[in-house]
Formats: C-alpha cells, sequence, structure tokens
C-alpha cells in the first residue's frame, strides 16, 4: 500500500503517446481522431458489479501493481491514462462488466514485471484508431454514458466505428479537485 502512495504521490507519470490524425466539431461538439500504437497493459476485470461500485478497487489493484507490488518489487511510476472497457446495452446502460487496463511505462514494455495478483494480467494490446470526446469533472457511469450518447449522437449512424464496446478514460488522480480531464472513446473500425 506504501509504495502504490508512494508511487502516486512521488513517483513519474508517463502519457500515453498518440498521433493527432484530425479535429473535428459537428453540431457544436469537438472531438479528435487518433491513432495509438500497439503495447503492452496491465488489466483487471469484473462481471456482476455496476461500473461505479467496482472501477475504484479495480483501478487500486493495478496501481498497487505499478506502486511495487509484483513479483519484482518494481516501482514502475505511473501512466495516463486508466482506460476502462464498458460493454453497452442496446438502450445505452452499461453491462455489468468491465475490464480497467493501465499501459505498462515504456522502460518496462519489453519485459513488465510478473504480477502477484493473480486477477491481474499483462497484455498485448493492437494498435487503433479512436474517435476520442473529452469532458471534464469528476466521471462515474453517469457521465461516461451521457458522453458516449453525445459522442454517438455527433458521429452519427454511418460512422466506422465498433458498438459492442467503447472506452471510459481518466487522466487524473482522485484527489485532483478541478481541472480534470475524462474522456469517451469510440474504435475506429479498420479499413
Amino acid at each position: 500500500m506504501f509504495g502504490m502512495i508512494k508511487n502516486s504521490l512521488f513517483g513519474a507519470t508517463e502519457e500515453t503517446e498518440y498521433k493527432l490524425l484530425s479535429t473535428e466539431t459537428k453540431d457544436g461538439v469537438s472531438y479528435e481522431v487518433r491513432r495509438y500504437d500497439s503495447g503492452k497493459y496491465a488489466t483487471v476485470s469484473s462481471e456482476g458489479r455496476t461500473f461505479d461500485q467496482v472501477s475504484g478497487e479495480l483501478v487500486r489493484r493495478l496501481l498497487m501493481y505499478f506502486g511495487g507490488s509484483n513479483e519484482q518489487g518494481e516501482a514502475m511510476g505511473n501512466t495516463t491514462p486508466i482506460v476502462i472497457t464498458v460493454f453497452p446495452r442496446d438502450d445505452g446502460a452499461m453491462m455489468r462488466r468491465l475490464v480497467v487496463a493501465v499501459r505498462i511505462p515504456s522502460r518496462y514494455q519489453v519485459c513488465p514485471p510478473d504480477p502477484t495478483d493473480s486477477t491481474i494480467k499483462i497484455e498485448d494490446r493492437p494498435g487503433m484508431t479512436v474517435y476520442s470526446l473529452q469532458f471534464g469533472g469528476f466521471a462515474g457511469e453517469t457521465e461516461y454514458r451521457s458522453e458516449a450518447s453525445r459522442l454517438t449522437r455527433t458521429l452519427g449512424e454511418t460512422a466506422p466505428y465498433q458498438r459492442k464496446q467503447y472506452f471510459c478514460l481518466s487522466y487524473d488522480p482522485p484527489l485532483k479537485p478541478y481541472g480534470r480531464r475524462n474522456e469517451v472513446w469510440f474504435i475506429q473500425d479498420e479499413p
């Protein structure tokens, strides 16, 4: 626990790099199209509980791993954003299934430390192009659903993106009181 707190307060934070392909505005809503490279992520998942009930617990598990709760006892530093994969139902509500992921820092990409928590997996994720909508404030299930709905309306029915899942992202520590950055990402279908 101390390692997680020390890492969060004093560790370096690395933001996942991307290539900005375009910035679009439609009906007064601005969004970006970005390209992210493939990489290794630490992931943990849950089924049966709601986003608001379980997301904080899953994020804490990953922060413990990054803070040194791993086989090598290595405090790796932090990366942002925290990426939460959600699976919407037809009515827009989130299923009680989610996957929380944090990109492994660059210097550990080749050989990340092994987790001591058996629920944490190291996953190779492919590169992807996303539609990204940014918003502020403290975000939970209601806010992410609202912003996902706004991005859906903005992109329209013909936009080429995956509809079976989307990503909810947070860039800030939980105690940051203002100037918070959150995003919703839709994965663009690859040609």
